[in-house]
């Protein structure tokens, strides 16, 4: 560790310091990314020692924490140089179940202890461990899918990365008998919980929670997802173009909106309504849809921000997450 690197990385703001993980176990990627956010650091990525390898080019924005829980090759000794780091912490236990909560608050403890006494901030161990709360999201991403869509929210899935500061809601035309068997053809091969919502809950990080058919679900401020009795109106069971303006309307610009393949219009119903509130709208390239009519209605609204395939559609969203996290860091900085 370089004493003079590590001064200066002890001065910063919480939110100005920059951490990235490598781990192999996706449950303690997931544990890392929580702790590493409950301190108000700023992820910079959490992954596998593959993923980081295969990487095409290196992380733009400087790393002043390496946290390594995997082994420490001259593969990762030689990205670690290179990022100008100004500390390296190896070797960690395995984090119990998030729902161990005794277990798992001890285990996040002695991880906040080392950062602590790495930073000299015994202030970090005053901060909330976890006590049942679920891990923190910033923005919220929206997709809307209908006939050939499931491959392609499948193929979106499988190059995003769950440990990314983002929750995950789905909207999926689909029959009410068949929308079950749609989290094990989502989450096949990848590592997004997916399940469909049949109780009120809160949207959480490394989740795509899908939208039922049968009743409407409608967003809060604070991050609940609400189902009600209602059935949902229109032709369109679930109606993407009515989560499409509750979402836009709640979430505003810490929005991601994408429609991705199928037929008919759903989701343009209230787009000169959205455009107010400053949030994102993207959709599947229509000449890579399996039907081209619903992201084109999309295309064709001219609110259309960005057009891609599902692979490229992950690329964009995890650069734009990126970004907009970097930004807030500065803003955050530059305010003190």
């Amino acid at each position: 560790m370089n004493n003079t690197r590590l001064s200066a990385l002890s001065a910063k703001a919480s939110s100005a310091i920059r951490v990235l993980v490598v781990a192999e176990s996706r449950h303690q990627r997931l544990a890392f990314s929580d702790t590493v956010r409950s301190c108000d650091f700023t992820l910079i990525d959490c992954l596998s020692r593959q993923q980081l390898q295969d990487k095409p080019q290196p992380y733009k924005v400087q790393v002043d924490i390496w946290l390594i829980d995997s082994e420490y090759d001259d593969g990762i000794a030689t990205v670690i140089k290179a990022s100008n780091s100004s500390a390296v912490l190896v070797g960690f236990s395995q984090a119990p179940h998030l729902n161990e909560v005794q277990r798992y608050a001890k285990w996040q403890r002695k991880l906040k202890r080392k950062l602590a006494q790495l930073l000299d901030r015994p202030t970090l161990l005053e901060t909330s461990v976890y006590a049942g709360t679920l891990p923190s999201w910033r923005f919220v991403v929206f997709l809307g899918s209908a006939m050939g869509g499931p491959s392609a929210v499948k193929e979106f899935l499988d190059n995003l990365s769950p440990t990314l500061p983002i929750c995950v809601l789905l909207a999926q035309h689909f029959n009410q008998n068949m929308i079950e068997t749609l989290p094990r053809v989502l989450n096949h091969h990848n590592e997004w919980y997916c399940q469909v919502i049949s109780t009120t809950q809160r949207l959480r990080s490394g989740y795509c929670l899908i939208a039922p058919a049968d009743r409407q679900i409608v967003c809060d401020s604070e991050g609940r997802v609400i189902l009600t009795e209602q059935e949902w109106s229109g032709e369109y069971q679930p109606s993407i173009g009515q989560l499409l303006k509750n979402t836009s309307d709640v979430y505003g610009s810490e929005l991601v909106s994408i429609i991705f393949s199928g037929m008919g219009n759903d989701g343009t119903q209230y787009l000169d309504a959205i455009q107010q509130n400053n949030s994102q709208l993207w959709a599947q390239d229509p000449n890579l849809s399996t039907y081209s009519s619903q992201p084109q209605a999309i295309v064709d609204s001219g609110y259309c921000q960005f057009i891609g395939s599902p692979e490229a559609l992950a690329q964009k969203l995890t650069e734009y997450v990126g970004e907009r996290m970097a930004t807030l860091s500065s803003s955050t900085v530059s305010d003190l």
